[in-house]
């Protein structure tokens, strides 16, 4: 799919895991502020520990250690709470990338073997001349459709993510 299409897909995919984090700021940082019940920098500090606290969840502790060791932070961490947001962001978003080449790699593995039993195909029928990716695209397209693709694609990716 182009671009655009990836990127809402995964706005929407954003705004639908992140809903119970968002009510939860808009809840107790938002609302108080805007009435004028706490400060600015409460608030901050209120939105920014739930949104610690929901990637922190969700992120690997190999990773959380990690990164704490290439802080030369030499504390371990008992409660999440403790965990410093220089730490807990990089190793939110490394977490996630390793997630995603996870599942890119998944979804390229049965393509892949599409393409060689095409190209193999078309080569001992003699057909050298031929584009194999010509040939496979619509059996890629049969199978992403056959097996539910969309919805598998999205219901794992969501379904690694730990949101209450």
């Amino acid at each position: 799919p182009p671009n655009q299409v990836l990127i809402a897909i995964s706005l929407f995919l954003t705004f639908f895991i992140m809903a119970p984090t968002f009510n939860k700021i808009y809840d107790e940082a938002a609302t108080p502020y805007m009435s004028n019940k706490i400060s600015a920098e409460v608030a901050v500090n209120s939105a920014s520990d739930e949104i610690k606290k929901f990637m922190v969840k969700n992120t690997r502790k190999t990773d959380l250690i990690m990164f704490s060791d290439l802080a030369g932070d030499k504390v371990r961490y008992d409660k999440p709470k403790d965990i410093p947001f220089r730490i807990a962001l990089p190793a939110f978003m490394t977490s996630e990338l390793k997630t995603a080449f996870q599942i890119g790699f998944l979804i390229f593995l049965p393509f892949l073997v599409i393409d060689m039993v095409i190209s193999s195909i078309l080569m001992s029928l003699g057909m050298m001349m031929l584009s194999p990716m010509l040939i496979a695209l619509p059996f890629k397209l049969l199978l992403f459709v056959l097996v539910d693709g969309w919805s598998m694609t999205v219901g794992s990716l969501v379904s690694t993510f730990s949101v209450g």
